[in-house]
């Protein structure tokens, strides 16, 4: 029998970017997850809530299970006492002439590679207006990303993916090549994305594919790029050899590629250093790849659209980073102050990552009153956009403080509590 009586939420329960994420992108396993890790619920009292047995919980947390039932959805938005605003005021897919795609997850659908390499019935008509009007597309969503996060766009970018792929039938010659390209830079995207939610595996398929289909294209510069993801990827996981590993992978991937991916791959592979405490391996790699973009910036039109972001600002706060890295703290600070100063303010997503470091800096060296303001001051945003490393790096600041005793932290406890 499932327990009608829904559960009495800790205060804000539902307020957290984590916990209303899972719920507006209906991910049950993710909800199931971090609803037990935020109220210290057993996976055989959440089954008695919703109506499943333990052994279904542990299925469904460990994605071995997907909830497509209808009646058992229901059970579980009664049993938890998901609010109905979440429901009903959760991301509203952008109206975009594409094809509907069913999503159960961030990471690939198993038929999507079929359907890149096998014809299909009906194939769409395919021209190069058709895929000049998809490039825009997705260039115009991966500014909006900027500013609204990946969350709300992750289901849009699915199905236009499943509309790239739905072209392939019908392409044809140098048409046929710019459909994989495409392809290949819509799971680029989505991996990005799945990466930014916080979930490295599905992040990790979907650069799979990305590469795949960029050396199927013949696409040097997403092959490189793709390898210095993974590298970002293994940078995030805190392992530094893999990073510099990759990044050096990247480096050697294919001749061709532009001066701006050859610069990015240089300094994913000086983040490496830097998280192994490498300062002169991590400067001097910080040093070429300056010059790498300094050179790209003489030629922005030779650099693909991607790399729209990457320029003097960008790279002034990934010396940041690595200066962190390397506990170097008041040199981060004034390097990461100087890039978000000049961040526009569209960009709420590198302002919310940005500066929950700066805040992380500000407290390691010391400056209290100041880290706690700039952590505050940033909170709105990291809600906002639903990032769960902005979010974390803010509660990395705040048990800083903490453990330093400094009074101050209660008032960024508190503060972070209200949301």
């Amino acid at each position: 029998m499932v327990n009608q009586s829904a559960p009495e939420p800790a205060p804000n329960l539902w307020t957290h970017p984590r916990l209303a994420a899972a719920v507006a992108d209906e991910n049950w396993q993710q909800l199931f997850r971090v609803w037990r890790q935020l109220t210290g619920t057993s996976q055989t009292r959440l089954g008695a809530l919703v109506g499943l047995a333990q052994s279904d919980v542990s299925e469904i947390e460990r994605g071995r299970r997907r909830v497509t039932s209808s009646e058992v959805r229901q059970r579980i938005i009664d049993g938890l006492g998901v609010p109905a605003e979440l429901l009903t005021g959760a991301p509203q897919p952008i109206p975009t002439p594409v094809s509907s795609l069913g999503l159960t997850s961030l990471a690939p659908d198993p038929d999507l590679l079929d359907r890149l390499t096998k014809v299909v019935a009906s194939p769409a008509r395919v021209d190069h207006a058709t895929l000049d009007w998809l490039d825009r597309l997705l260039a115009e969503h991966r500014r909006a990303e900027d500013d609204l996060g990946s969350r709300p766009l992750i289901g849009i970018m699915r199905q236009q993916l499943s509309t790239v792929a739905d072209l392939y039938a019908g392409a044809s010659g140098v048409l046929t090549t710019r459909v994989v390209r495409l392809a290949s830079e819509h799971a680029q995207f989505l991996a990005w994305m799945a990466q930014d939610q916080g979930d490295s595996a599905a992040a990790l398929a979907w650069y799979d594919r990305s590469h795949e289909w960029a050396l199927e294209a013949d696409e040097p510069d997403m092959a490189a790029t793709t390898l210095s993801m993974k590298a970002h990827l293994a940078w995030s996981a805190g392992n530094g050899q893999r990073c510099v590993r990759l990044g050096q992978a990247a480096r050697r991937a294919s001749p061709g590629v532009s001066l701006g991916v050859q610069g990015m791959a240089a300094q994913m592979e000086a983040r490496g250093h830097a998280l192994a405490g490498q300062a002169d391996a991590a400067h001097r790699l910080l040093d070429e790849a300056e010059r790498l973009i300094y050179r790209a910036a003489e030629r922005p039109e030779d650099e693909p659209p991607w790399m729209y972001f990457y320029g003097e600002n960008w790279f002034t706060l990934q010396r940041g980073m690595a200066e962190m890295h390397l506990r170097h703290w008041d040199g981060a600070v004034d390097l990461l102050r100087t890039g978000i100063s000049a961040l526009p303010v569209q960009y709420r997503r590198d302002r919310a990552w940005y500066g929950a470091c700066l805040a992380h800096a500000l407290a390691a060296a010391g400056h209290v009153d100041t880290a706690v303001q700039t952590a505050v001051d940033c909170a709105d945003d990291a809600a906002d956009v639903g990032r769960p490393h902005a979010w974390n790096e803010l509660h990395t600041t705040a048990a800083l403080l903490l453990r330093r005793g400094a009074p101050q932290a209660r008032t960024l406890v508190d503060a972070l509590r209200d949301y």
